[in-house]
C-alpha cells in the first residue's frame, strides 16, 4: 500500500493552447475505472494560486481550463513546471501531477531602439571594432536569438560571438578605412533571428555619421588649479572655474568640461558646468569628514580629444561641532559609605573641530557632594567630596557640562547617573514613642491584638525588620505565655484567655532587628490593657443562698410603711459599669407588702401590717448588674409576721419622745411578758431532758455545731437607715420564741452556740429540730422564728421577764467583718 500519499505523473502541454484542449488521461496511471473515479470522488487541486487545470472525473482527462503564456508565467526559465494533485478518497490517495509547459516561438527578437546612432571619425582604424545592442526574446532555448546579420555594405562587417551561458551578441567591425568627402553617412540594416520553427526576426537601423579629422586637442591654461574653501559653505558657491582652448575650428573647437574617473564623494559635494569650467558646491562640505578635495576635470572638443587638469580645494575648518563627552568607566551604585575623593567616574571630552575650536572645558553643579579633576588628554574624574546619605538623596543626575574655546562657543551637556547603595545605617524606628493596645477579657486564643510596625530608612534586607518580644512577666509568668508576634507583619497575637478579674493590663516589651551587616534595633513598650466583659453575675453575700433552708426575718405586725425588714447584700467582681448592682422585687406572696430599694437592697414594708396578711411571707429578690447583656441573679427571704415584740424590737420606725404611751401599748407589753414566762418555761423543760439524755456527747455536739455562721445585716437603731452599709460592720443574732403552741420543743441554747434553724411544720404534729448530729421530737410550733436585731436587743433581754436569770430568752451574739475570708457556716 503507498498510503496517502502516492506516487507523482508528470505530463507536458504547449503554451498557447486554447481553452479546452486536452493535456493527458489519467486513468491509466491512476489504474482504475472511470466509475471508481467518479465514486472515489477524484478532483485536482492545484499549487499554485490560479487553477489553470481542470480534471474531468467522467472521462478521466485533464483539460486545459486557460491560455497559458510561458514567458509570463516563468520568464526566461529553461523548466516551466505547474503543480497540481489528484485527490482520491475512501480510501484517501494523493497523486502528485507536474505539468511541463513547452515553448512555443510566439515571440520574435527585438532591439531596445528602432535606430542607433554612430560618429566615428574619419582616421579610425581598421578593424575598429564597436559593440552593438544584444536583441532580446522572451522565448527559451532554440527560440531565442540564434543569429544576426547586417546589410550588405563596403566598410562595415559583423562579428558574431557566444557567452559562456550560450546566447549570441555582435559587434561592428570598421573593414576599410572611412573618408567622409566621398560617405560622410551610412544607413545599415542589423537583423536578429531565433532557432524556431518558423523562424522570427527582429530588425533595427545603425546610423553612422563620418567625423572630420580633429588634429589639435583641447588644452589646459593651468594643470593645476587650487582653491580654499569654508566648510558648511552654501550651495552654489563658485570654488574656482577652469579653462581649455582649442586650435581648431567648427565643432573641434568647441570644448566640453566633465569630471575624470573622481571619487562618489567629490559628485555628492561639487558640480561642474560642461559649457564654462565652473565649480561649484552641490553638497554639504564637513571639514570633519574631508579636509581636502583633489578633483580630475577633462575637457573635450567636438572631435572627441581632451585634455586633463586637477584642481586641489583646501577645506577651512569652522567652529560647527560642540564637544562630546565620551565615559570611560562609571562606579555605580557607590556605597553611601564611601570615603572623600573616591573616583565616581572617569571620562573625557572631545571636539572634531580643530585650533581653538576644538580646545575644550568641562564642569558640573556646584550644590553636590562631587567635584571635577582634569587630568591629562581632556580626561576628568568625577570624585566625592562631601559624605553621602542614601535616606536623604538615593541617585544623583549630574550633569557635566563641555564648552569649546570657538567662536561662537558651544556647548554639550551629559547626564550621569549615580544610584547610591545602602549601607546599613539606620535603625528601625517605630511609629509611635509607645503603643496602647485594648485585649477583651476571656478572649479566643490566637486573636489580633494589635499592630506594631517599624519603619527603616535603609534599603532591600538593610530595611527588612522582623519583630521579637523581650522576657518579661505578666502575673509571675513568662509573657510569651500571653502573647506573641509575628516576626514579619509585627501583629500581637493573645495567645491565651485573660481574664480582667486576675490580669488588668501588662506590658510587653518588642524589639525590631534589620537585617543589615551589623543588625540595627530599636525597642518600643506595649501596653496592653485588658478590657473588663460582663462574665460574673452578682453573688448574694447575705443572705446565704447555701441551698438550705433560708433564716426567716422576723416582722411585728404592728409594723408601719417604711419599716426596715432586711438588706440584701450583693458584690459582683466585674467592674466599671458591669458592677453596678439593681435591685427589685420580682415575686412576693403579698405583692403590695413589700418593696425593694433598687440601689442599696433595703427590704421595707410599703403599707401598714394587717391581722389579714399571710403569717410567712416569701420574698423573691433579683439582683441585676449593668452590663450589656446583664447578668442577673436572685436571692430567697422568709419574713415572718409576728406579735408580741418586745420594744427594742418595735422601734423600727422612730417615736418621737414626746409621745405618750397609750393604752394600747401597755396591753401589748402585758402580752410579751406572759408570753415570755410561758416561753421559758417550755424552753427550759426542754433543755434539762436534752441535757439528761445527750450529756455524753455534749462536747461533740458543740464542735459540731460551730461551722457556718449566716450573717445578717446589724440594723441600725433608727430604722430609716438608708445607708447601704459597709462590709465590716458587726452583726448580732438574737434568737426568739414566737407565739404558737406552747407544747413545741426547743433546743437550749448556750451562749456563742450560733443558730438555730426551726422547720416550719405544715400540719400539727410531730417535727425534728435539728441540733448538729443530734434530733430531737416535738410538736411543731405555729411559727417558729428568728429575728435578727440590733446588738442592744440583749440588754433589753435582761429587764424583760425571765431575763438573765435563765428564765428567759438567751441572746446570744456573733461578730463578722463581711468579707469573703470571714464567711461562716454552721450545722
Amino acid at each position: 500500500m503507498c498510503g496517502a500519499i502516492c506516487e507523482s505523473f508528470r505530463y507536458s502541454v504547449s503554451e498557447e493552447k486554447k481553452s479546452g484542449s486536452l493535456v493527458a488521461n489519467v486513468l491509466k496511471d491512476l489504474k482504475v475505472e472511470v466509475k471508481e473515479l467518479s465514486a472515489r470522488r477524484a478532483r485536482l487541486a492545484s499549487k499554485s494560486t490560479k487553477q489553470y487545470f481542470q480534471l474531468d472525473p467522467h472521462s478521466g482527462n485533464v483539460i486545459l481550463q486557460d491560455r497559458i503564456d510561458r514567458e509570463a508565467l516563468c520568464g526566461q526559465k529553461d523548466l516551466c513546471l505547474l503543480l497540481s494533485e489528484i485527490v482520491l478518497e475512501n480510501p484517501l490517495q494523493v497523486h502528485r501531477i507536474e505539468v511541463e509547459i513547452e515553448d512555443v516561438n510566439d515571440n520574435a527578437p527585438r532591439f531596445s531602439k528602432k535606430e542607433f546612432f554612430f560618429e566615428i571619425p574619419e582616421q579610425t582604424q581598421a578593424n575598429a571594432r564597436f559593440p552593438l545592442e544584444k536583441a532580446q526574446d522572451a522565448d527559451t532555448g532554440k527560440n531565442a536569438v540564434q543569429n544576426y546579420s547586417l546589410s550588405p555594405n563596403d566598410h562595415f562587417r559583423l562579428d558574431v560571438q557566444s557567452r559562456s551561458d550560450g546566447s549570441k551578441y555582435a559587434e561592428l567591425v570598421l573593414h576599410s578605412q572611412l573618408d567622409r568627402e566621398e560617405q560622410p553617412q551610412f544607413l545599415l540594416i542589423l537583423s536578429a533571428e531565433d532557432g524556431g520553427v518558423p523562424k522570427r526576426t527582429g530588425t533595427a537601423k545603425l546610423k553612422i555619421n563620418v567625423l572630420d579629422a580633429n588634429d589639435n586637442a583641447p588644452c589646459f591654461r593651468q594643470s593645476l588649479y587650487k582653491a580654499k574653501l569654508t566648510e558648511n559653505s552654501r550651495l552654489e558657491t563658485l570654488v574656482t572655474t577652469v579653462e581649455a582652448n582649442d586650435q581648431d575650428l567648427g565643432s573641434n573647437a568647441q570644448v566640453t568640461y566633465s569630471f575624470s574617473e573622481v571619487p562618489e564623494n567629490v559628485l555628492s559635494s561639487f558640480k561642474l558646468n560642461k559649457h564654462t569650467g565652473k565649480l561649484t558646491v552641490a553638497g554639504t562640505i564637513d571639514y570633519e569628514e574631508e579636509r581636502s578635495f583633489e578633483i580630475s576635470i577633462k575637457a573635450t572638443d567636438g572631435g572627441g580629444l581632451s585634455d586633463y587638469c586637477k584642481v586641489m580645494v583646501e577645506v577651512e575648518d569652522r567652529n560647527d561641532n560642540t564637544p562630546e563627552v565620551m565615559l570611560t568607566s562609571l562606579t555605580s551604585p557607590l556605597p553611601e559609605d564611601s570615603p572623600q575623593d573616591t573616583v565616581v567616574a572617569l571620562f573625557s571630552v572631545t571636539d572634531q573641530d580643530s585650533g581653538e575650536n576644538g580646545r575644550t572645558s568641562c564642569t558640573i553643579e556646584t550644590n553636590l557632594p562631587f567635584t571635577l579633576i582634569a587630568s591629562e588628554n581632556n580626561y576628568y574624574q568625577l570624585v566625592t567630596q562631601q559624605p553621602l546619605d542614601r535616606e536623604g538623596v538615593p541617585e544623583y543626575n549630574i550633569t557635566i557640562t563641555a564648552t569649546d574655546w570657538g567662536s561662537p562657543r558651544l556647548t554639550s551637556t551629559r547626564i550621569i547617573n549615580v544610584q547610591i547603595s545602602d549601607v546599613n545605617d539606620n535603625v528601625p524606628v517605630f511609629e509611635k514613642p509607645t503603643y496602647e493596645m485594648q485585649l477583651w477579657e476571656n478572649n479566643i486564643p490566637g486573636l489580633l491584638i494589635g499592630l506594631v510596625q517599624a519603619k527603616d530608612p535603609d534599603k532591600d534586607k538593610n530595611a527588612k525588620v522582623t519583630y521579637s518580644l523581650l522576657p518579661g512577666k505578666v502575673s509571675d509568668q513568662p509573657v510569651s505565655s500571653y502573647v506573641s508576634i509575628n516576626s514579619e507583619t509585627g501583629n500581637l497575637y493573645a495567645i491565651r484567655a485573660v481574664d480582667y478579674e486576675q490580669v488588668k493590663e501588662f506590658h510587653v516589651t518588642v524589639r525590631a532587628v534589620d537585617s543589615g551587616s551589623p543588625p540595627l534595633s530599636s525597642e518600643v513598650m506595649v501596653r496592653v490593657v485588658v478590657v473588663d466583659e460582663n462574665d460574673n453575675a452578682p453573688f448574694i453575700l447575705y443572705p446565704l443562698q447555701n441551698g438550705t433552708s433560708p433564716s426567716n426575718d422576723l416582722v411585728p405586725r404592728g409594723a408601719e410603711a417604711g419599716y426596715l425588714v432586711t438588706k440584701v447584700v450583693a458584690v459582683d467582681r466585674d467592674s466599671g459599669q458591669n458592677s453596678w448592682l439593681s435591685y427589685e422585687l420580682l415575686k412576693a406572696t403579698e405583692p403590695g407588702l413589700f418593696s425593694v430599694g433598687a440601689q442599696n437592697g433595703e427590704v421595707k414594708t410599703t403599707r401598714p401590717i394587717s391581722k389579714r396578711d399571710t403569717l410567712k411571707q416569701k420574698l423573691i429578690i433579683g439582683v441585676r448588674d449593668n452590663g450589656h447583656p446583664p447578668q442577673s441573679t436572685s436571692a430567697a427571704l422568709s419574713i415572718l409576721l409576728v406579735d408580741g415584740f418586745s420594744d427594742p424590737y418595735m422601734k423600727m420606725v422612730e417615736i418621737p419622745k414626746e409621745e405618750v404611751v397609750g393604752e394600747e401599748d401597755r396591753t401589748l407589753t402585758m402580752y410579751l411578758v406572759i408570753c415570755l414566762a410561758v416561753i421559758f418555761s417550755i424552753f427550759l423543760v426542754s433543755m434539762l431532758a436534752f441535757v439528761a439524755i445527750k450529756i455524753q456527747k455534749r462536747r461533740k455536739f458543740i464542735e459540731s455545731s460551730a461551722l457556718n455562721l449566716p450573717v445578717g445585716p446589724n440594723f441600725p437603731e433608727n430604722c430609716g437607715d438608708a445607708d447601704g452599709g459597709s462590709l465590716s460592720r458587726a452583726y448580732n443574732y438574737e434568737v426568739c420564741l414566737a407565739g404558737g403552741s406552747l407544747s413545741s420543743e426547743f433546743r437550749f441554747l448556750r451562749p456563742l452556740f450560733p443558730v438555730i434553724s426551726v422547720e416550719p411544720a405544715q400540719s400539727q404534729g410531730p417535727q425534728r429540730i435539728s441540733s448538729g448530729s443530734q434530733e430531737v421530737p416535738g410538736h411543731a410550733a405555729e411559727g417558729q422564728l428568728m429575728s435578727q436585731a440590733r446588738g442592744a436587743a440583749s440588754e433589753d433581754a435582761a429587764a424583760r421577764p425571765g431575763g438573765p436569770g435563765g428564765t428567759g430568752n438567751q441572746p446570744i451574739t456573733a461578730n463578722a467583718n463581711l468579707g469573703q475570708n470571714d464567711w461562716l457556716s454552721y450545722q
